[in-house]
């Protein structure tokens, strides 16, 4: 691929980054690490050198494939033009990540929010485009911006904070760490019996990712289009949501115990449907906005 081409190839969009998706996935079943799991310098959420903007939902993911695969040490991404307009220059060849946007035909606005249920609201066609983008440590010419992440003793009292303002019901006793739909209530372990609070943080989300699904707080239903294989996309989309909510809190996460014996199913859902990681995201990401919504709200009336 040219490095002058700010639009990727005309390719199935949905095919390729699913291939992208796929592939970390792929690599990460002999290390245990996916690519949104994230430690130390891949806690960040990806921003656009222009807009300053993060990156959401499926772009989220790519980006943080590509870092960790490529050692990226830093979050800052552009497509060709955008680094020239800022003085820097792609080196030779240096090979893009995708990311999507969406476009509606009768509008002028573009949007990253992969939700591929717009297409069907009103009379509005959605259109999809993928666009190549370069991380900082892929050009010359630019100093990428320092680290800003709070010292993790600040981080940590940060997520406690977070998960305090979010009204579900909580419970501390057992060894297992599950989401009851029939009594609406989220079991964890005690917090000392985590490896690290990180590891707490992270369950707490992935367990919290799940609580979100109920009418009238996402509303999340799969059955439909997954069938069988719903369970399996949402352990994805509570998983994606714990890597969204950590990152937005500054935290790093490590799979967590039970991760390995949903790879297989994942892979299979993904292979069989080039869309069903577009979903998952989607579904994620909605699922993060709800949670991070509510803690600020709830701040928001404490003041």
């Amino acid at each position: 691929m040219s490095t002058n081409e700010n639009t990727a190839p005309k390719q199935d969009v949905y095919a390729r980054v699913t291939s992208q998706i796929v592939n970390a996935i792929e690599q990460g079943v002999t290390t245990w690490r996916m690519p949104w799991h994230t430690s130390g310098k891949f806690a960040f959420s990806p921003i656009n050198v222009t807009s300053h903007k993060p990156y959401r939902g499926i772009n989220t993911l790519c980006l943080w494939a590509a870092a960790q695969r490529k050692g990226y040490g830093g979050g800052e991404w552009g497509t060709y033009n955008q680094w020239q307009d800022r003085g820097a220059q792609v080196r030779r060849g240096e090979k893009a990540t995708t990311v999507v946007f969406w476009k509606f035909a009768n509008t002028s606005a573009e949007s990253q929010d992969d939700s591929e249920e717009h297409a069907a609201t009103g009379s509005r066609l959605l259109f999809t485009r993928g666009y190549s983008v370069f991380n900082a440590s892929q050009v010359d010419g630019y100093t990428p911006k320092a680290d800003a992440n709070a010292p993790i003793e600040e981080r940590i009292e940060r997520a406690e904070v977070f998960f305090g303002r979010i009204d579900a019901r909580v419970t501390h006793l057992g060894n297992r760490a599950f989401y009851s739909p029939a009594d609406d209530t989220i079991t964890l372990p005690p917090f000392a019996a985590f490896f690290t609070p990180t590891d707490y943080y992270s369950t707490r989300a992935h367990e919290t990712g799940h609580w979100t699904s109920a009418a009238g707080r996402c509303s999340r239903e799969l059955g439909k289009r997954f069938g069988d294989s719903s369970y399996s996309v949402e352990e994805l989309v509570a998983e994606l949501t714990a890597a969204f909510v950590c990152s937005h809190l500054g935290l790093s996460t490590e799979p967590r115990p039970d991760h390995a014996q949903y790879i297989a199913s994942w892979l299979q859902v993904l292979k069989a449907d080039k869309r069903a990681i577009f979903t998952a995201a989607s579904k994620a990401q909605q699922a993060a906005d709800f949670m991070i919504q509510q803690s600020e709200r709830t701040a928001e009336v404490a003041a």
